[in-house]
């Protein structure tokens, strides 16, 4: 997950030199365009004017582009929290007595992240072919969170062996896309996962024993 640029000048990179601690001013309007941005986003979707979130900081768009060069930056930096918290459910149900059970827990989180916010979503699904993009650095250290829950679950025999983590995170957004085109069924996203599991369940004949 990259970095917050909270008290930075700048994001750090591999083999960069330290970023400067950011003076106060600097901060103020970070701040303030992260809180202005997670309200946007909820009233517009993510496709939301930048200018608007500029406007109701009180800055202008040069400021605003400083501290997130383009729309994915911005929108990775809103989602640090909630990855976060992805990221820490992770490590606890790393644990759990069912690891099946754990995985397809865990995708329900991923889903509800996912349609936190209109266009969330799609975002998520055209990052994923995009190594550059800000949403899909932030992303590796959730595919490893969910690789660790997968490889138990496959150890167990639950899940079948060529399943993988790009896949399923992509299904999740996919289910989470779906659920945003109607919203008026609030139980879509969850029986697209129930139909979609049965898929991930392993033939009973060559499953492994124990």
């Amino acid at each position: 997950m990259a970095t917050s640029t909270v008290g930075t000048t700048a994001d750090t990179t591999a083999g960069a030199p330290a970023p400067r601690p950011m003076r106060a001013d600097a901060r103020r309007n970070y701040e303030r365009l992260l809180t202005e941005a997670r309200a946007v986003f909820a009233e517009h979707g993510t496709d939301a004017s930048l200018e608007e979130i500029a406007r109701r900081s009180g800055v202008g768009i040069g400021t605003l582009y400083r501290h997130f060069p383009n729309r994915h930056a911005m929108m990775s930096a809103v989602f640090q929290e909630a990855l976060a918290d992805l990221l820490a459910r992770s490590r606890e149900l790393v644990g759990a007595e069912q690891p099946c059970g754990a995985l397809v827990e865990w995708l329900r989180a991923l889903i509800t992240h996912a349609g936190e916010y209109r266009g969330l979503a799609r975002a998520l699904m055209s990052a994923a072919a995009d190594r550059e993009s800000a949403l899909a650095a932030c992303s590796v250290p959730l595919r490893e969170a969910g690789m660790r829950l997968l490889a138990r679950a496959q150890e167990s025999g639950a899940v079948r062996a060529d399943v993988s983590i790009g896949d399923l995170m992509q299904l999740t957004n996919a289910i989470a896309l779906a659920a945003e085109e109607s919203p008026e069924d609030g139980e879509l996203a969850d029986r697209l996962l129930t139909l979609t599991l049965r898929g991930l369940k392993a033939d009973p004949a060559t499953a492994p024993s124990g």
